[in-house]
């Protein structure tokens, strides 16, 4: 009788399928700035999503799932590399940038980080990222690819290395440095004004500076502010394009087509891999602004673009399941689908129906670690292996697919390094009663603003503030005009003594702990240890996002002809 239970999980532990390979296939699917709140199956009832809601019908639901970042880049990192951006120098900062800003710098995902797409390729499996990139490109030269998905363990790649931006849509206002460029547009004034005056003043004999330093200061001047003019009157050349492997095909972009594009790549990736395993990462460029929207879902939501955009990239989702259901792959694939942090609160042109809903949590997209900016949809779903139907509210994260996908596909992380996921499969599949998640860390930019602590006894969730981004709770103009909420200095509130949430009967973190309570002293002790063990395990890595990392430097411009004329269509050819 003994050795009945464990003949009973064989099949779960060691699932069989009728193909060639026993290691099953992985499909991610990762949405660009969706909210929780924006989905069907996390409440939402009126933007409809039937193809997400099916894969939560037929899998696992996690509603406590956690992102290392409220923004792309630091959180893509963490995705791939199952590391908090703080270990891979992928964090912004306060005096620089939050995220890559060009396709033609520096910065990027670090060349000797091991992905799980590298894990699986050197396990036999066939690898691949559709859609959005947003970790770099080049080191020292336009063609070193240095920082490329191809050489961070994927075999194709087809799409933007950069992300979308207002600035990829003509019709929009630009919404990339915005308030610099009217600095420079007064310096450039000033400037102007300064070297006339000079050169009045000298013909004039009214001061004796030579004219040989008028003209290098000039000079000097004139080729500062032409760096600056070049950047941005060609930044949507220089940053909307879309590459397949090494090869520019499309500079700048047509965002009409890329839905259907993107839909028939993943599609034939699927097809010409169905006989081996493979990993497809599928990364949308929706929900993220500008919100285009091709012709045929323009209007059918009740929420302008916004919902139109949702709407449209669930339709995507279900023609790329379609193609596991007809190449009869269901069985021995696992699903993931997830967005890279919460949805954006500040919208678009101040329309209530232009931005993001994170539903009952409070804060988005950018906003450190408020929850409403990190909290997102995470649904699994491997028919036969994992349970359909189910709902798992314990502390999980975007990291833990890298642990997960390199046990399945037979590979181990790296042993020389730290790695912050964890393997996913004994949780969803009810072999344990707790995640592995004891404590998790919310970084913005390179401060600590806020710890989780899952307390296994009592099940309590506990989440402690000592930072928080100035914001308005109330819809449009939530960071007070900017862009992005700050991490620190006059953006942020910096909560002494810190504030408390019990997650557990709190999720909207509205009431704080008493600071002068003995539970309030016990939990914030017990945190303040595990703070420490974690700053222990911190080292200081070169930072890719800081000053000339994220700057654009012609030298590295991805470019489809001879630079600065950048432009062609290539998309048919291949």
């Amino acid at each position: 009788m003994a050795v009945l239970p464990f003949l009973l999980l064989v099949p779960v532990f060691f699932p069989l399928n009728e193909g060639t390979s026993q290691k099953p296939s992985i499909l991610l699917f990762l949405a660009d700035d969706l909210g929780i709140g924006d989905v069907g199956c996390y409440g939402n009832t009126s933007i409809r999503t039937p193809n997400i809601d099916r894969l939560a019908r037929e899998g696992v639901k996690l509603t406590q799932h956690i992102s290392a970042a409220s923004l792309c880049s630091p959180s893509r990192s963490a995705f791939l590399t199952g590391r908090y951006p703080i270990r891979t120098g992928m964090t912004g900062h306060s005096n620089g940038y939050e995220v890559l800003l060009w396709n033609a710098a520096t910065g990027g995902l670090p060349t000797n980080e091991t992905t799980f797409a590298k894990i699986l390729k050197d396990q036999g499996y066939y690898t691949g990222i559709i859609g959005k990139w947003h970790l770099g490109v080049n080191c020292n030269s336009r063609d070193d690819f240095c920082h490329h998905p191809l050489n961070h363990g994927f075999d194709y790649f087809y799409g933007t290395p950069f992300t979308l931006f207002n600035d990829c849509e003509v019709s929009r206002p630009s919404e990339v440095h915005t308030k610099i460029k009217d600095k420079l547009w007064l310096q450039a004034q000033v400037f102007i004004i300064t070297v006339l005056t000079l050169i009045a003043c000298k013909k004039w004999k009214l001061i004796n500076i030579p004219w040989k330093m008028i003209v290098i200061c000039a000079l000097f001047g004139t080729l500062y502010f032409m760096y600056w003019y070049i950047a941005y009157t060609f930044i949507q050349y220089w940053n909307c394009l879309f590459m397949r492997n090494f090869e520019v095909i499309e500079q700048p972009m047509d965002l009409e087509e890329k839905p259907g594009q993107m839909v028939k790549e993943a599609k034939e990736f699927i097809n010409r891999s169905k006989d081996r395993p493979f990993l497809l990462f599928v990364s949308f460029l929706q929900i993220h602004t500008p919100y285009y929207t091709t012709k045929e879902f323009k209007g059918r939501s009740q929420h302008d673009l916004y919902g139109d955009n949702i709407e449209e990239m669930d339709w995507m989702v279900g023609q790329i399941l379609e193609s596991i259901d007809q190449e009869g792959l269901i069985n021995n694939t696992l699903t993931y689908f997830a967005s890279d942090h919460g949805g954006y609160l500040e919208g678009m042109e101040g329309s209530p129906h232009l931005k993001g809903s994170n539903g009952i949590y409070r804060g988005g997209k950018g906003m450190g670690g408020l929850e409403g900016g990190i909290r997102v949809p995470g649904i699994l779903r491997w028919p036969g292996v994992l349970p359909a139907n189910t709902i798992i509210d314990k502390p999980t994260s975007l990291m833990d697919i890298y642990s997960t996908v390199a046990k399945l596909g037979g590979g181990k992380p790296p042993q020389d390094r730290i790695i912050d996921g964890k393997d996913l499969m004994p949780l969803l599949q009810g072999m344990v009663p707790h995640s592995d998640h004891e404590f998790m860390f919310h970084y913005c930019d390179e401060y600590l603003h806020a710890v989780r602590w899952q307390h296994n006894i009592n099940a309590t969730v506990w989440k402690v503030h000592y930072i928080s981004p100035k914001f308005n709770p109330e819809g449009a103009g939530a960071c007070y005009g900017s862009k992005l909420c700050g991490c620190s200095g006059e953006k942020a509130i910096y909560h002494d003594p810190p504030l408390l949430y019990n997650l557990a009967n709190d999720p909207s973190e509205k009431n704080p702990l008493p600071t002068d309570s003995d539970l309030y002293n016990e939990v914030l002790q017990t945190i303040q240890k595990a703070v420490a063990h974690h700053n222990a395990t911190l080292q200081a890595v070169p930072q890719q996002l800081y000053r000339f990392n994220n700057m654009w430097d012609p030298r590295l411009q991805p470019c489809c002809g001879t630079f600065p004329f950048c432009w062609c269509n290539k998309q048919n050819d291949k």
